[in-house]
């Protein structure tokens, strides 16, 4: 398997999907005689459904490309990127569409003419570009994860549904047939009570090497800033720190200052269908253990345990990450001459059996061993197919359907994932109280849920 940027690009196989694939059926109609929200009828700010979208795009190198590539039946209307050079391609391909360096000058003066914005910045600056959209009362898809920050995670989720806009994240494996197979079979018993979950993805690894450098200390040469680049818009919110091409582009993942490492990259994908399965909210406790964790970047490979509590008939559950190349032990239940996908997986433990997913998002699950799949009476669907991970977002911004990745959901899973990361950098066991979003246990460790933004920057 060869990796590109953001996703992964595999080979055709029988029944895997690659990251850019999306199957599925369309969503729940509206019911007749129901009462018709205003942007359903058009008029002045509001698209009727019969008319395209006007769409922007925040950060539009990289995998913002392919988002818009995905959307590219709306109306571009708006591009902003701070790397000409990177963002070169999109704009050649949307040639009508204003372009931009600032997305706050974007939204001041394009505001208008935009329905809805995709962010698809580096992760310090999502919750910034998407609560600005959202004040604006724009319909907002953001890649994932959420935002870089607990704080910031919980606040996105909240001001989108204050503003009731039309949200999605970036987790495409949402739309996998295979994730909504998850959820049918575990509701219907095939496994018995889930207690225990393991996760895991490779990243920051593959195949034995470094995708992006963690485990290091910061740069001290300060090489010039490429003509292309405007660095300071680059930097965002995120705390003042000279040009290197150690950060940007992409590498940007395994600093403390803007991403979070495999389990903020991967985590959000294969957390999500055992989120969604075992409908899980706020962990109450996480631990975890590391290689050398450095004041700058994450360490190469981490373990971290979240525990649940019970959830009305399902019982409490202790999930298991694992990133940088470790996967849990192999299940004894698989058959002889079968092996774990090194890359990415989920197995659901079950008082009365286990469920192996194979591939990212939720994408393969079966009952190992597999004689259990085979005498396994599939129960009938009771989650509607999607008609595409993006399309969801676009119909959803037209008054007609749904999103599964909306930002309730998402916010609450990037709030998790995150945890885990402050786990690794404390290298302590944190006691988390959601309602009051305070870690009781490790007082210091406060102080990392969120962080003083640059003058000029805010939410």
């Amino acid at each position: 398997m060869m990796k590109d940027g953001d996703r992964r690009v595999e080979k055709p196989k029988a029944k895997r999907l690659s990251r850019r694939q999306f199957v599925g059926a369309a969503v729940v109609a509206a019911a007749p005689f129901m009462i018709v929200p205003r942007h359903v009828l058009g008029g002045a700010g509001h698209t009727p459904p019969s008319e395209k979208l006007n769409i922007a795009g925040i950060g539009v190198g990289g995998q913002g490309a392919a988002d818009l590539n995905e959307l590219r039946s709306e109306n571009i209307v708006a591009l902003c990127d701070v790397d000409d050079a990177r963002a070169a391609g999109t704009f050649e391909r949307f040639p009508k569409a204003a372009r931009y360096r600032d997305f706050r000058k974007m939204l001041d003066k394009e505001g208008r003419n935009i329905d809805a914005v995709v962010v698809a910045t580096p992760d310090h600056v999502h919750a910034a570009a998407s609560i600005a959209a959202i004040k604006l009362g724009k319909h907002v898809y953001c890649e994932k994860p959420l935002t870089r920050t607990v704080h910031e995670a919980r606040a996105v989720a909240q001001a989108a549904r204050e503003a009731k806009v039309a949200t999605q994240m970036g987790n495409q494996g949402m739309a996998f047939e295979g994730n909504r197979l998850i959820n049918e079979w575990i509701w219907d018993g095939a496994i018995g009570p889930v207690r225990e979950v393991h996760v895991w993805s490779d990243r920051p690894t593959h195949g034995g090497k470094l995708f992006w450098a963690q485990g290091i200390e910061r740069p001290t040469d300060t090489p010039p800033v490429p003509e292309t680049l405007d660095w300071d818009l680059w930097l965002g919110p995120a705390p003042e720190r000279p040009y290197h091409p150690a950060y940007a582009p992409f590498k940007w993942r395994g600093w403390w200052d803007f991403g979070s490492g495999g389990l903020g990259d991967m985590g959000i994908h294969n957390m999500a269908p055992v989120f969604s399965a075992l409908k899980l909210g706020a962990p109450l406790s996480i631990d975890s253990s590391s290689t050398l964790v450095y004041k700058e970047t994450l360490p190469l490979a981490s373990t971290v345990h979240y525990d649940f509590a019970a959830r009305g008939d399902l019982p409490a559950v202790r999930v298991h990450w694992y990133d940088g190349g470790l996967v849990p032990a192999r299940p004894e239940e698989l058959d002889a001459g079968q092996e774990l996908d090194r890359e990415d997986g989920i197995i659901f433990v079950g008082d009365r059996g286990k469920m192996l997913v194979t591939g990212w998002g939720g994408n393969e699950p079966r009952l190992i061993p597999d004689s259990r799949m085979k005498d396994y009476k599939r129960p009938p669907e009771t989650l509607p197919r999607s008609i595409g991970h993006h399309k969801e977002w676009v119909e959803a911004c037209k008054g007609r359907g749904t999103t599964r990745s909306n930002f309730d959901f998402a916010g609450p899973l990037t709030e998790a994932v995150l945890l885990g990361t402050l786990s690794v950098r404390t290298g302590k066991r944190l006691q988390w109280d959601s309602e009051q979003m305070r870690i009781t246990n490790v007082s210091e460790a406060n102080a990392l849920l969120h962080y003083t933004y640059r003058d000029g920057w805010t939410l």
